[in-house]
């Protein structure tokens, strides 16, 4: 009897041809660099003292909010199950509602359809994970009394919890509205993962998010790869593309910025932000006025006592 490890194969195995390539298509098997919409291929690298920064491009975001439950987990924020936050916003799927003192991330859904159509025929979606922006010029860094507030060594703008006495200057110096009070009566937001910064690591956000929306890495590759982005989607003829806060014109620059597909103020955030020392003039100038009129009216005052004085003497004579 012959043993079964000893019968030919029933199919010789045949070598599979090499497949064409088309264009610069890459070779199947082969590492690559970047993705079809340029998003780096391999783990970001960076240093401590270099500018790092968020690249946000909102045609990728799908609304999973992966970012907003990798941050809540990351950073042990607590769950907000009250009545406040616990329920239907009404506002498409966003139950978030707004960044606060206990949420960093939050999922914007912008739905543009036709309500008067059942069908809701010819809309579209747009979503964007927003965030704080880690201004170079930052309002709420410029108002902090107690220096709480401060610019780390990857440039990123941090609070020091334990340093802040929650005197809300922040929260009303920010132009994007991103800081609010946490349950403790401090001020909260996005500390950009400073413990994994440390440590070499992206933060969780970027980490977590599974269409490479939101892009972490040194501002300055951020910026190269949000230009050749813009350019892609415009000869694509997605005309409406846009980069916010790329450039320093806006507050010196957003070290999390944005490619958006429609006006800012679709998406809530403000055409020409500014620092709160720009009122400065105009309150200055106010103050000036007000102390000039108190001066006068001191020395009207102080006249019409003289008068008045004068008149009862020469009465009681």
């Amino acid at each position: 009897m012959r043993s079964l490890f000893n019968l030919p194969p029933l199919v010789e195995q045949q070598q599979i041809p090499a497949q064409p390539q088309v264009g610069d298509a890459p070779v199947p098997g082969s590492p690559v660099s970047a993705t079809g919409t340029g998003t780096p291929a391999a783990p970001v690298s960076f240093q401590r003292g270099q500018s790092v920064g968020f690249f946000t491009d909102t045609t990728l975001c799908i609304g999973c909010k992966a970012c907003e439950v990798a941050c809540k987990e990351w950073n042990q924020l607590p769950a907000e199950l009250d009545a406040k936050h616990f329920r239907l916003s009404g506002n498409s799927y966003d139950n978030t509602v707004a960044l606060s003192g206990t949420t960093y991330r939050h999922v914007k859904f912008v739905e543009q359809f036709e309500l008067s159509n059942p069908n809701r025929v010819g809309g579209r979606w747009l979503m964007m994970s927003d965030v704080c922006k880690h201004c170079v010029q930052a309002g709420c860094l410029e108002v902090c009394p107690t220096g709480a507030i401060t610019r780390t060594e990857f440039d990123t703008v941090y609070i020091q919890k334990d340093v802040c006495n929650g005197c809300r200057y922040c929260v009303a110096g920010c132009p994007y509205g991103v800081i609010e009070m946490d349950q403790d009566g401090v001020a909260g937001k996005c500390t950009f993962c400073y413990d994994r910064l440390q440590a070499g690591l992206t933060p969780a956000c970027a980490q977590a998010c599974p269409t490479a929306s939101i892009q972490f890495g040194p501002v300055s590759e951020l910026q190269q790869r949000a230009d050749a982005r813009l350019l892609q989607l415009q000869q694509a003829g997605r005309t409406q593309a846009r980069l916010y806060g790329r450039d320093e014109a806006m507050l010196g620059g957003l070290n999390s910025f944005y490619l958006l597909e429609d006006t800012p103020s679709t998406y809530g955030l403000p055409e020409a932000p500014h620092l709160p020392s720009r009122n400065l003039p105009a309150t200055g100038g106010l103050g000036l006025v007000a102390a000039v009129l108190a001066g006068i009216a001191g020395v009207l005052a102080m006249r019409r006592r003289r008068i008045d004085s004068v008149e009862a003497a020469e009465e009681a004579r």
